[in-house]
């Protein structure tokens, strides 16, 4: 029987106000794919960051080949023999692959760079991985498969015992995904362990042999990855916590008349395949689906932030021809970014300035903005969403997470948008924020508004939606609705395999 190459045993980790880790434990033996699965928060990747070195548990081992990993950081994890692909691949695309392959450890001879003995090497490498990829290719020029290879290759270059791969292919399109596993199963069949995280579960069943699953910083159980149903799958991610919440009542929605929004066919590879729905004047359409299922995407193509390869979309029954954001704003469509931080505010400006700033229209007079008309629409917009603020001119920075959603909803609201595309409005805010913002957006559909609510979080589509489209792997993977608007059914569209 093969060797124990990874042991974890009563592994916690604790951040100020969140035990992302609670005595994790799990074996990899020598050849074995072993897929971890968790839905968002799960604990999948503080549990990596403590299997690279790059975080200290606070209690419990982890043990690589007999040796116990320590507090050696990611020095020691790597002499240990433990490589990790991120999510994010961190090539430098102006450099050829093989100097990729080698970065930070650029062989010498007689004091300049030896590219001969980097270019036969980085042959071995891909050689040995059955890979036909030029080592003296730029980076830039290759596809997006053949550089997550690369980064795989010089993962592999470092002769690895444990293999952790975080969502390989979760920007690639399905042409793409064959060489990437065809890849990870020869790597395996040297006797390398591999621990790969996906939440594609026909991916996971192809070339994996057991699944551990985790949910709430907690390993649930481990099972056998070909022969497990879906059902148990996400069963065992959401436990009982997936019907705690109740949904509130339904909402009557007319959608005999022209919709609000149409979309047909839209397509941007390799992200988003051939999506198509209708949104009617006053519903909540949700776009639920795993990391890497296109959700964002799809908003940012309605929006006009990302240009469309194919497909159509109409507003009132007209089709737009060149959907840019400008285009889209006069049209009444409004977005509120994932990234709240980073795009969604100003942070040193004023309440009352991030509400205004979408449309500055009705607070001018000539050129001029005048103070005085952006201090009355900014009360009245802080009076209708329940912003707690100290006084309209009080820097958003200083303002809590929910309540700088709420800002973030009502600039829109402000600027008189028909059709707000909400991408993740909810991630980083407490509980009684959420519950605020769920409020929030029922009263705006109520008033007459086509809401699409986009949220990796899925146990919440069904407390707020009429209606959700699962997505999987860039195309709607699921209609629910009803009774059918579920957690469980939503996740094992999202999953299904």
């Amino acid at each position: 029987m093969a060797a124990n190459v990874i042991e974890v045993d009563g592994v916690t980790k604790h951040y100020p106000g969140v035990q992302a880790l609670t005595d994790a434990a799990m074996t990899i033996r020598e050849g074995e794919i072993r897929a971890l699965l968790g839905r968002n928060g799960a604990g999948k990747s503080t549990l990596i960051r403590v299997l690279s070195g790059v975080e200290r548990a606070d209690a419990g081992t982890v043990t690589v080949a007999g040796e116990r990993l320590g507090d050696g950081g990611v020095r020691r994890a790597a002499e240990l023999g433990v490589s990790t692909v991120h999510q994010e691949l961190s090539l430098v695309a102006e450099l050829s692959v093989a100097e990729n392959l080698y970065l930070g450890r650029w062989p010498r001879r007689g004091g300049a760079v030896d590219y001969a003995t980097m270019r036969a090497g980085a042959r071995a490498v891909f050689g040995r991985l059955g890979l036909d990829i030029d080592p003296a290719a730029p980076v830039g020029e290759l596809s997006l498969a053949h550089r997550q290879l690369v980064e795989i290759g010089r993962a592999v270059r470092e002769q690895p015992r444990l293999l952790i791969l975080d969502e390989p292919t979760s920007a690639l399109a399905a042409g793409e995904v064959d060489i990437v596993l065809d890849t990870v199963t020869r790597i395996a069949a040297e006797g390398v362990a591999v621990l790969y995280v996906s939440h594609r579960l026909e991916e996971i069943r192809r070339i994996a042999h057991s699944a551990t699953v985790m949910r709430d910083g907690r390993v649930v159980d481990t099972v056998d990855a070909t022969g497990t149903g879906t059902d148990r799958i996400v069963q065992l991610m959401l436990g009982d916590s997936a019907t705690a919440a109740q949904r509130p009542p339904a909402r009557e929605v007319d959608r005999t008349g022209v919709p609000a929004l149409s979309v047909r066919g839209l397509s941007v590879p390799p992200k988003v395949l051939d999506v198509s729905f209708d949104v009617h004047p006053g519903e909540i359409l949700g776009l639920g689906g795993l990391l890497g299922s296109g959700r964002t995407e799809v908003l940012r193509a309605i929006a006009g932030f990302t240009p469309a390869a194919a497909g159509t979309i109409a507003v009132d029954g007209r089709d737009v021809t060149r959907p840019t954001p400008a285009v889209m704003k006069r049209l009444g469509v409004g977005m509120t970014p994932e990234d709240r931080k980073d795009e969604g505010v100003v942070p040193l400006l004023g309440v009352d300035e991030n509400l205004v700033m979408s449309e500055f229209g009705t607070v001018k007079s000539g050129p001029a903005i005048r103070p005085a008309r952006v201090r009355r629409a900014a009360r009245r917009l802080i009076e209708r969403l329940s912003i707690a603020t100290a006084a309209p001119e009080t820097p958003i920075v200083n303002l809590s997470g929910g309540n700088q959603q709420k800002a973030v909803i009502g600039r829109w609201l402000h600027a008189g948008s028909r059709i707000l595309l909400l991408d993740e409005p909810t991630r980083g805010v407490d509980v009684h924020a959420k519950a605020e913002i769920y409020r929030l957006v029922r009263e705006v559909a109520d008033a007459g508004a086509a809401v699409v609510f986009v949220s990796g979080e899925l146990e919440e589509l069904p407390l707020v939606c009429d209606r959700v489209l699962a997505l999987r792997a860039g195309r709607v993977a699921g209609e629910l609705t009803g009774a059918g608007l579920t957690t469980d059914s939503v996740l094992s569209a999202a999953m299904a395999a």
